[in-house]
């Protein structure tokens, strides 16, 4: 059997009341994207809930128009939850879309690791509020059943932006900050939610593993961290950083690890490149792997195209990898 999965953030896809003609561009921009994945299994990142009418609640809308006449369209669709925990958020909504219907599915949020309570040293107030410590999203989990009797568990993940954190009073606008100091403890607060997110991430792999030591796992998303970062570090766990080749069942891989350097990008970040967006899977599932791609030759600029406006596409690459998954539960990769 041949598995696509493929994960792509879609760059604040919103259905805007005042500027419908905004996505009807984005979409044909987006859609080819889309068809050229090809996927089975698709993770998305930074779909926009839109309220049009206030009895009716948030509609996905935008997506909706966006997967009209693809095959998508009629895959089972799983929605990340707002803060709330009932229906989606108005902004930056995780969706996976899946050719088979999920045999489960769970918002994972603060479930192993409690909201920051961080007291800020940098805030002019006398008693300073503790900082929002909450998780801006939460992980999106779901398990398919494959062909062979195998479950499939794919995770798809967006992890907090490096964009400094609010501190109270060190800020002159949304955008301007009052103080370096200021900053550099906001800047320090949001790697600290990226970090911790990650965390639960992998506690939640642990919990797999311990049920299925051999579990398949496809770990998808916009982790805003590369290869060499503390978030992806923590969610590979290479034996080589825990010293210990028994926990080695327990490592993933990053698939992007079989292209060349050259090609080993999902962002451009003001003439620099970096892989932001990753698909990393679990020891077990990777003899099946057979290809990685990242579509990132037309890719523009998150900073100096981003001038111009918004982009018609997304300043994000999509990912995929394709596996050749054995019919049977009872065969095994080749040695």
């Amino acid at each position: 059997m041949r598995l696509r999965i493929a994960t792509f953030n879609l760059e604040n896809l919103d259905d805007r009341p005042h500027d419908p003609a905004l996505l009807d561009r984005r979409i044909a921009a987006l859609r080819p994207q889309l068809l050229r994945l090809d996927a089975d299994v698709l993770c998305l990142q930074e779909v926009s809930a839109s309220e049009k009418h206030p009895k009716e609640g948030r509609t996905l809308s935008g997506l909706d128009r966006l997967l009209a006449e693809t095959p998508y369209a009629d895959f089972a669709r799983t929605v990340s939850s707002g803060p709330h925990g009932t229906g989606p958020a108005d902004v930056h909504n995780l969706v996976t879309l899946s050719r088979w219907p999920p045999v489960e599915t769970r918002d994972i949020r603060h479930e192993f690791v409690p909201p920051l309570a961080y007291v800020p040293v940098t805030s002019d107030q006398q008693r300073p509020a503790t900082v929002d410590g909450r998780f801006d999203r939460p992980i999106l989990y779901i398990r398919l059943a494959l062909a062979d009797g195998h479950p499939l568990h794919v995770l798809n993940l967006h992890l907090r932006s490096p964009l400094a954190a609010p501190i109270p009073g060190q800020k002159k606008s949304p955008l301007v900050w009052r103080s370096v100091a200021g900053w550099a403890e906001g800047f320090f607060v949001a790697a600290m939610k990226r970090d911790r997110q990650a965390l639960e991430a992998r506690l939640l792999l642990e919990r797999i593993f311990d049920a299925e030591p051999d579990a398949r796992i496809a770990l998808c998303g916009d982790f805003n961290a590369d290869g060499r970062e503390v978030p992806v570090r923590t969610l590979l766990a290479d034996v080589d950083d825990m010293g210990n080749p028994d926990l080695s069942p327990r490592s993933l891989v990053a698939l992007e690890r079989s292209l060349p350097d050259e090609r080993r990008f999902s962002v451009r970040h003001a003439g620099h490149v970096v892989m932001l967006d990753h698909i990393l899977v679990s020891r077990a599932l990777l003899p099946w792997a057979v290809r990685a791609e990242v579509h990132n030759e037309a890719l523009q600029d998150e900073i100096f195209d981003a001038r111009s406006g918004p982009p018609l596409g997304s300043f994000h690459a999509p990912l995929a990898a394709e596996f050749i998954v054995p019919d049977t539960a009872q065969s095994r990769p080749a040695s």
